[in-house]
């Protein structure tokens, strides 16, 4: 079973990923409305999974993922983003991203890119 942590500035995003997850598979540990939240809630207790919103105040998506391969380079990120800016997703995959998916996303979306993420253990 694979550690979870979902990072989304919306309550409602972070309510339906936390739905919508396989549960057989994953176990959420976490959950974080910005990338502080995330940054320190990530170094006491470190999921094996995150998912991650791009936009969010204090601490933007992109900075909390280059934080968090810094704390394990063997953490596996998905993002998920409404940024349909091709420049803005490129870059959280150079900075560690492993997987990109769109909101508004369904449950099989989700539930594929998270799966996707973890086939290889």
């Amino acid at each position: 079973m694979h550690t979870l942590m979902i990072v989304d500035d919306s309550n409602l995003i972070r309510k339906k990923i936390a739905r919508e997850y396989d549960q057989s598979r994953f176990r959420l540990i976490a959950s974080a409305n910005d990338g502080h939240q995330a940054i320190e809630m990530f170094s006491k207790q470190q999921a094996q999974v995150v998912t991650m919103d791009l936009t969010m105040p204090n601490l933007d998506g992109i900075d909390c993922i280059e934080k968090m391969v810094a704390i394990n380079p063997s953490v596996k990120i998905l993002v998920i983003s409404a940024l349909n800016d091709k420049a803005t997703g490129m870059e959280a995959l150079e900075r560690g991203a492993m997987g990109f998916i769109n909101k508004p996303f369904s449950q099989q979306e989700i539930l594929d890119a998270l799966r996707v993420l973890v086939e290889d253990q």
